[in-house]
């Protein structure tokens, strides 16, 4: 079983428009679809999707329409009741693959809403192999929060190992921590970020240099880090070795959850027994088939196919340790 915590979770409405998007002007949609999201839904829906156990653990009343969407997915949650209602968001995309998303800040939480949130994701993850936290926090928690979750996750005594995909204030919390994570997800501008690299884009451009930015962060306390470089592919470091696979070609359609089914299929391959570099190509494979769907639509198996996805040895990283 792999447990997801969703914290921020979203309604997403996706827009598709026939032509490239011109700013004031009256526009029609080609399609309109609207599903329930957020980064830890998303994986629970890639996973199973692909035919694996997981469990979405997110804040919302049961008549929440994100709640309700769900359910009427077949989407496994377990929901804490909170006052306020969830986000929604919408996303724009152009015939070109080009995504432009206007997000919600996310609902007020309450102290006793978090603390029963952290109490709902701790007993969901006591028996789990994976325990997932990601995604953006509202404006109400502090930037620790999921450093909460991880020291209250150990002290309650679950072993399942964690990977943590969010940015900005809560990854850097995460790092300065030292709180030992098995894995951590960014795309190559929230590594940037993170490591104080000035130039994102020459950064994701060259794979050998960020597989040597992500070994910077194993003496913080991360064991490991599948970085993804939407198009041009991803890298992982980890066993003292990277690796790096290059995307294949595809026609993109919306790269909304792209990342999030990237990391929905290392953490299958991982599960099923597959050697790292194995399991980096199954990344992705599995974000470039998310972003060849529409909207947020997740990939099945069938999909994402990792055979034809080749992995170079980078020489020379220095990296921490794969779980």
């Amino acid at each position: 079983m792999i447990v997801t915590l969703t914290v921020n979770p979203s309604l997403d409405r996706t827009v598709e428009l026939e032509h490239a998007l011109e700013r004031g002007e009256v526009q029609r949609m080609a399609r309109n679809v609207e599903e329930p999201g957020g980064k830890g839904v998303n994986v629970t829906r890639a996973l199973v999707a692909a035919g694996a156990a997981s469990i979405a653990v997110l804040p919302g009343r049961a008549d929440d329409p994100l709640v309700i969407a769900l359910a009427s997915a077949g989407v496994p949650v377990a929901t804490v009741p909170i006052a306020a209602r969830l986000r929604s968001n919408v996303t724009i995309t152009e015939p070109d693959g080009v995504t432009t998303k206007l997000n919600e800040l996310g609902p007020e939480l309450t102290e006793a809403e978090q603390r029963a949130l952290i109490a709902a994701v701790v007993a969901q993850a006591a028996d789990a192999s994976w325990l997932v936290l990601a995604g953006s926090l509202p404006p109400s928690l502090t930037p620790d929060f999921y450093v909460r979750v991880v020291r209250e996750a150990r002290a309650a005594g679950v072993a399942a190992r964690i990977a943590v995909d969010t940015s900005g204030g809560p990854l850097a919390a995460l790092v300065d921590s030292g709180e030992p994570v098995d894995l951590i997800k960014p795309n190559g501008e929230e590594l940037a970020e993170l490591a104080g690299e000035p130039d994102a884009d020459a950064l994701e451009s060259d794979p050998e240099r960020v597989a040597e930015v992500a070994a910077t962060l194993v003496p913080r306390g991360i064991r490991s880090a599948l970085v993804t470089l939407g198009s041009k592919g991803a890298v992982l470091v980890g066993e003292g070795r990277g690796w790096f696979a290059p995307a294949p070609r595809i026609v993109p359609r919306s790269t909304v959850g792209a990342g999030d089914s990237s990391l929905a299929g290392f953490l299958l391959a991982v599960t099923e027994g597959a050697a790292p570099e194995r399991a980096l190509a199954q990344a992705v494979a599995h974000g470039a088939a998310a972003a060849s769907l529409p909207g947020s639509a997740v990939p099945s198996r069938e999909l994402a196919d990792a055979s034809a996805i080749t992995v170079i040895r980078i020489r020379g990283a220095v990296a921490p340790v794969i779980p």
